[in-house]
């Protein structure tokens, strides 16, 4: 068991508020995937803008907090993903009234097919989980030292597992393997540049945080089985 407690014994409202971020951003990249943006030549979704940004929350939220906290705001953003997907569905789903003109527009926006949903979910939790891991264990190795080492070695894991398994659900067998390599490559490199480059960042918020919270946990003797405390 753990405490949403501080060493100081107070609730830890930084937390709650890092937490709560970290959900609102994957709930609106994927309210937004489904516009495509041209980046130099590359076709993109337009969650390629603001997705990334869950990893750098995670990686705080494991650097500072340690992972089991991580693994629970994990879980909370996979629980409201789902919910979200659903309400959408049946929304959709619902007959509108005969004056009623957008339900095309509105369901080419919010519309998505279950195959699409699992990919999501899937890769969300699979690339989220192995990156809080994966940081969690390198501190232990570095003995908390080198955050970039970590930050950026998880990323490369775990938004490498996001790409290929949303990408390979969601348009496998729909489109040419080449193109589909493409799309895995671009988004893959994208997410992971994104991260180097807001590396600073990541240090100065995880910096700020242990100075505030007085916390700095070291996940010493814990199982990293996603559906075990």
């Amino acid at each position: 068991m753990f405490s949403l407690r501080n060493r100081k014994g107070e609730y830890s409202t930084l937390f709650l508020i890092i937490a709560c971020l970290f959900v609102t951003c994957l709930l609106i990249s994927n309210i937004i995937a489904g516009k495509l943006i041209n980046v130099h030549g590359l076709i993109l979704p337009a969650a390629v803008i603001l997705f990334p940004i869950t990893y750098i929350f995670g990686d705080v939220m494991t650097e500072v907090y340690g992972f089991k906290r991580a693994r629970l705001v994990i879980w909370i953003g996979f629980a409201c993903n789902l919910l979200m997907a659903l309400v959408f569905l049946a929304v959709i789903a619902l007959p509108g009234p005969a004056f009623w003109t957008g339900q095309n527009a509105y369901a080419s926006v919010l519309g998505m097919t279950p195959r699409i949903v699992a990919a999501s979910l899937l890769g969300y939790f699979l690339g989220e989980w192995s990156n809080a891991a994966i940081l969690s264990r390198m501190k232990l190795v570095t003995e908390g030292r080198w955050l970039w080492t970590r930050t950026i070695s998880s990323t490369i894991v775990g938004e490498g597992l996001d790409t290929v398994i949303f990408i390979g659900i969601a348009f496998g067998g729909m489109l040419p393997l080449p193109v589909l390599g493409q799309m895995m490559l671009a988004q893959y490199l994208w997410k992971v540049s994104y991260e180097i480059l807001l590396t600073p960042l990541t240090y100065y918020i995880v910096g700020k945080l242990k100075e505030k919270e007085d916390m700095d946990i070291f996940d010493n003797n814990i199982t990293y089985n996603p559906f075990k405390s």
